[in-house]
């Protein structure tokens, strides 16, 4: 049927750019591996995040399978840094300072809410 083929091909494109656009953001996040300071937006955090728990999972089903723990781990030390600026730079888009990060349950919190929208202490509203 001409109309379901339609719709499936849309659903596929839509799928396919956000795709692309969780991708563009984790390697945009990851340019910025040691940048602490400046600001993320919850897109640019929550993209960096799903993605790399997708390749954490990966890792650790492979790990899971040659029965030897070495992905999994050297995953997790390679985005340790890339991962806390990411969080450091979130915790600065809603104008905290970045040590909010060793707060446990609280952090979590500050990831969800929306950023300031106005420029802050930290800098420019982000762009990502």
């Amino acid at each position: 049927d001409l109309h379901s083929t339609s719709r499936r091909q849309r659903q596929m494109c839509i799928r396919d750019r956000v795709t692309m656009e969780l991708i563009r953001c984790f390697i945009y996040t990851l340019k910025k591996y040691a940048v602490f300071n400046g600001r993320a937006s919850r897109k640019e955090y929550w993209s960096y995040i799903l993605v790399f728990y997708i390749l954490f999972i990966i890792a650790t089903v492979i790990d899971f399978i040659i029965g030897i723990y070495v992905f999994g781990p050297f995953l997790a030390f390679v985005f340790l840094l890339p991962t806390i600026a990411v969080s450091v730079r979130r915790m600065h888009d809603v104008n905290k300072s970045g040590w909010f990060v060793l707060i446990p349950v609280y952090n979590l919190i500050l990831t969800l809410i929306p950023g300031d929208i106005r420029e802050n202490k930290f800098g420019n509203v982000t762009t990502i």
